[in-house]
Formats: C-alpha cells, structure tokens, sequence
C-alpha cells in the first residue's frame, strides 16, 4: 500500500507543475485577433477554412442570393447523392442500406445488386475477429471505455495483420478498412460486454457475429442476451447508421483520419487517431449529454406539457443555473447546419413510429416540444449570427435509449457508422498522395537568454 505522506507530497508537486503549466500556456485571447488567427479553422461566420477537395461527402447549409449566403434547409450528399434519396431509396424496397451505404462512400457509386450481393458476402465473411482476440485483447483488460477499448482492439489488430500491415498501398489500405468495418461491431459490443461483466458484475455474453446478418442486426444480435430483435428496430438503428457514415472531410474525427493518413503511417494509426477524436464531447461524445440532460429535465420538469415551465428550465440552461451548468441546450444548434440538420428530420419520422411501438408517444411529444422551444428561448436570451436547430444527437440518443442501448455504447454506435467515412477519406488522400498536412502555428513567446542552472 501506498505510503500516504508520499501521495500527499506527489500530489502537492502535482498541484505546483499545474499552476506552471497553466501560467506558462496561456495566450492572450487578443493575439488570435491581432494576428487572423481563424481559431478552430472557422471564420467569424462560423463556417470553416477551406483546407482539402473532396467527392466524398457535401454539407449544405446555405443559398446564395445577390451575392449573400443565406441560411436555408440543410442537406447532407455522399457522392453526390442526397442523404434523403438514399433513405427513401432502400428504405421503399424494404431492405437495410448501410452496407450500400458504405460500398457508395467507397467506390463513388451505387452498387448493382451483383456488386452489392459480393460486397455484403464479403463483410460477412471478414466480421469474426482473429482467433483468441477476443479472450487475449478484450476480456483480459476490460475498459470502462468502450471508444478507448476500440481504440486498443484497433491498434492490436495492426500485430493480427496477416499480410504487410504497414504497406499502404491502395489495395493493401483497402483490404484493412473493409476489415475494420466488417469487425467495429464485435470490438464495440464484445468491449461493453467485457466493461458490463467485470466492472458492472453483470453476466457476459459473447455472440459470434452471424454473416447473412447486416451490420445493424449484427449489434443487437451479438448485444442482446437472447439475440432478439424486431425488424422495426434493426431497422432505425441501421437508419442510424447511414445519417453518422459521412459528414464531410472537415468535421473533426474525419480530418484527423486525412491528418493522420498524409504522413504515411498505417490504417491502425489512423482509424486509432479518429476514434480518439470521436470519442471527445464536443464531437460524438454529444449524444450521451442530450439524454443526461433529458433525464434532469424529466427531474425538474413536472408537467411535459408545461412550455412555460420548460422554457424556464431551458432559461436556466443558458444561465448556467441548471444541469451541468456549461450554459448549453445539448442537441441543440451545429457548427454548420442553422434552419435544419437533415438527419435530425430523418431520424425524428422513423423515430416517432418506434416511439409508437414502444409506447413512449408522450416522451416523443416531450422531444419534439423542447426542439420547438429551445431555438426561441436562444434567439431570446443570447445574439448569434445565425439560426439554430435540433441536430442529428438531439434524436439518436432517444432512438438508442428506445432500443435499450446501454449508454456505454451511444458513441461507439456512431464510430461503428463512421467508419465508413474516416475509410473512404483515408483512401481519397492516399489515391491522392498529397503533402503531409502541417498548418502554422506563430509564436508569440518573447526572446529570452538561456540562464545557467546555479544562477536561477
């Protein structure tokens, strides 16, 4: 056991190296200004610096008129095609997409149904992990976080690799990816599964992934102790799955993967970066503080149908009285999207007929009330320079808490879709070959002499 006289005095040089490190980093917000430093590569307007060309993924959220760019309805494109045409498209035929989905964001167009056939088969057959992965990189070091037990399982794969895991060439890149997307189910559900048995003292479930099953039925099945599901779940989890593929090379987990890919490294690396990127709150962490924000509202909010007092609670929010008190409506509002998130509107018409089949209308009604209310108690209370609206997490936490997802998996189930994505861009920029990405930093310290270390 620890001697608790040297845990004080580590702690109390810990404290010490803080206050330095904190004092000897800071910069003086000013200087961003005085030298147009676009922070967060994003203009005063709130839309990011150009950086790259791609065809892999289009975000729209504004028309030009007279010159002026004026907010309008968004759309989000993969390959040129509307999000909202690939839904309805297989979703009319009464089949899963997320794999023609993911062949569409590879190969930059829509599979035949030979093609399509091929590629499913072939996901099927790459879905099972090497043999004893699972005991040996899994169960041996649970982690109570799943996106950080992924993160691992991916790095270990690269020692799994039966051919050259640092040759990345075309073909060799596309080999790993088609692999990694085939196994991101196993390595998130067979995570949680270890985190739910050792950590939480539940029982452990291991499912062998089915082949003839998609991606989507593949979670619940491997998930689920009795590997039941109804079609309308694996439905709009698979749903879910094709609005989180792709969102454009800027959004922060698929420009690391860009980042990380130009300087040459492995497909492990690089898809281990992006889910760390991911994993983060501000990016595909957000969901899970919609639903904990839902949970304290459902605390404090008596009536549901009360608007007064949910715009009350939501004036708290923005005061940084209520919740976590960081002064934000979580789901609400996006970096690019002001009128509308089209996955959101997507996600809300599918999410409204599970929340009939489950029974839960009147908490739908909550959702759909506080999306209503939010934008006008901000409009009200705080200046922007442009419109907000429910974004795709404002409805995926509900879907995933209505499929009895365990919160542990909300941001893995979006690395699971975004797989595709980072896959697709990680090919782009090696079919590309360009520059290593390396963008200016100034530096703004004062020139000192160095001080001999007996006269400090």
């Amino acid at each position: 056991m620890a001697d608790p006289k040297t845990i004080s005095n580590s702690c109390g040089l810990l404290d010490e190296l803080t206050t330095l490190a904190r004092e000897n980093n800071y910069i003086d917000p000013s200087l961003f200004g005085k030298y147009a430093v676009k922070r967060g590569l994003r203009d005063l307007d709130g839309r990011g610096v150009l950086v790259g060309l791609t065809e892999i993924g289009e975000v729209n959220s504004y028309i030009e008129q007279d010159g002026k760019l004026v907010p309008a309805p968004g759309h989000l494109i993969y390959r040129g095609i509307d999000i909202e045409d690939i839904t309805q498209g297989y979703l009319s035929d009464g089949r899963f997409g997320f794999e023609e989905t993911t062949y569409l964001l590879l190969f930059g167009k829509l599979p035949t149904q030979e093609q399509l056939t091929n590629f499913q088969k072939l996901l099927g057959e790459k879905r099972k992990l090497p043999d004893d992965f699972v005991r040996d990189m899994v169960l041996k070091a649970p982690s109570k976080d799943i996106m950080n037990s992924m993160a691992r399982s991916v790095l270990a794969l690269y020692s799994y690799d039966e051919g050259n895991p640092d040759d990345t060439s075309l073909t060799n890149t596309l080999r790993q990816c088609i692999k990694l997307i085939a196994t991101f189910p196993s390595l998130a559900v067979y995570g949680y599964q270890a985190y739910a048995h050792y950590h939480s003292n539940q029982s452990l479930y291991i499912h062998t992934p089915q082949p003839e099953l998609s991606t989507a039925e593949n979670i619940l099945y491997m998930l689920r102790p009795d590997s039941k599901y109804t079609q309308l779940e694996a439905t709009l989890l698979d749903l879910a799955l094709i609005l989180h593929a792709e969102h454009g090379g800027g959004n922060n987990s698929t420009f690391t993967t860009h980042l990380v890919t130009s300087s040459g490294t492995d497909t492990y690396s690089s898809i281990a970066a992006a889910l760390g990127s991911l994993k983060g709150p501000k990016h595909g962490g957000a969901n899970l503080k919609v639903v904990k924000m839902f949970e304290d509202m459902r605390e404090n909010i008596k009536d549901w149908k009360d608007e007064e007092a949910i715009c009350d609670y939501l004036t708290r929010l923005l005061n940084k009285e209520a919740f976590d008190k960081a002064g934000l409506i979580y789901g609400i509002g996006h970096a690019v999207y002001s009128v509308s998130d089209p996955r959101a509107t997507i996600l809300k018409e599918y999410a409204a007929k599970l929340a009939k089949a489950k029974g839960m209308e009147d908490e739908f009604d909550f959702y759909t009330r506080i999306e209503k209310l939010a934008p006008q108690v901000i409009s009200h209370s705080r200046k922007m320079y442009k419109g907000v609206s429910a974004n795709v997490d404002f409805y995926s936490g509900f879907v995933y808490s209505m499929l009895n997802l365990p919160l542990e998996l909300y941001t893995p189930i979006f690395a699971i879709a975004r797989i595709s994505g980072w896959s697709a861009h990680r090919i782009e920029e090696i079919v590309n070959a360009g520059k290593i990405i390396r963008p200016a930093y100034k530096s703004v310290a004062e020139r000192r002499e160095y001080t001999a270390l007996t006269a400090r």
